[in-house]
């Protein structure tokens, strides 16, 4: 068994770790809220003082950050306290651009290096069943797998420095954009007198069948596990969704691509964000387009 450091423990970090624990590795963790160090504290990981005094001696770092920028910072601090050879992962969700200058810092100290951002939402953090898009050498790769095989159930290599980030954005932009379609679907539904059920029924088993639809239908009733029936108790947040939405439009600006849906979506979840509902989970959209009707 390795002995893992890992940094970030929030809604998902925090889970994460804890199923390291329950592999059988050795956890050293850290994070700068003091909830957050207790509840890993009491998962069975050792807590460390500061995110430098984590690492030293570990095999393998894990970083779960809320964005680029705290990643860069928390790499500077650590790497070079890192022995040459040895592996860090970020599980974060960050810009591209980031992502890649945080690869670049690890191969300057001669260390691994993944970016291996995760879906699942905090379900999925806890019961270990999180897909990760890895971007990364091979041999990053190779060294990574085991350990994400302990925090999930799909790890996929989808390419070089960055790769894994650019996989979510796009993925997480189309499920913006096909949350949006099935809300307005069921809104209208509503309106011409069909029931959710008989909505499901149909669409769940025809050409209307999707993520959004199947795993976290926007409505009560037809899926026992969505949010809908738990109040949007959110499993993925929809100031999350406006997070990985404005990343996905940036790439696209910098990259020089045409994505009109994800600009729009974008500016829908933005404006649910706006309204007070960012901490509602992003299924709770068709409250927002309910709100549009005439």
């Amino acid at each position: 068994m390795a002995h893992i450091a890992f940094i970030g423990l929030g809604n998902m970090g925090g889970p994460m770790a804890a199923n390291l624990v329950k592999a059988g590795h050795k956890v050293t963790a850290f994070d700068l809220v003091a909830a957050s160090r207790d509840q890993a504290k009491a998962d069975g990981a050792a807590i460390a003082e500061t995110s430098v005094a984590a690492v030293k001696g570990a095999d393998v770092v894990v970083t779960m950050l809320p964005a680029g920028k705290h990643v860069l910072s928390v790499w500077s601090e650590v790497v070079p306290v890192m022995a040459k050879g040895t592996l860090i992962i970020d599980c974060s969700t960050i810009d591209v651009e980031s992502a890649k200058q945080a690869h670049a810092l690890a191969a300057r100290a001669g260390i691994l290096s993944v970016d291996a951002p995760v879906s699942g939402g905090t379900g999925g953090a806890k019961g270990a069943t999180l897909t990760f898009m890895c971007g990364g050498e091979d041999k990053a790769f190779a060294a990574a797998r085991p350990v994400l095989e302990n925090m999930g159930k799909k790890i996929v290599h989808c390419g070089g420095a960055g790769a894994g980030q650019a996989a979510k954005i796009c993925n997480n932009m189309i499920l913006g954009i096909s949350m949006i379609a099935v809300g307005e679907a069921f809104a209208l539904a509503e309106k011409l007198g069909l029931s959710h059920q008989a909505l499901f029924d149909v669409s769940s088993t025809s050409s209307g069948q999707c993520w959004a639809l199947t795993s976290y239908c926007p409505v009560p009733g037809p899926v026992p596990a969505s949010p809908a029936n738990n109040g949007y108790k959110p499993g993925f947040a929809s100031n999350l969704m406006v997070k990985d939405l404005t990343l996905a439009q940036d790439a696209a600006n910098a990259a020089g691509a045409a994505t009109p849906l994800g600009k729009h979506a974008q500016e829908i979840y933005k404006a649910f964000d706006a309204a007070g509902h960012g901490g509602v989970d992003f299924s709770g959209i068709i409250q927002h387009v309910r709100s549009l009707a005439k």
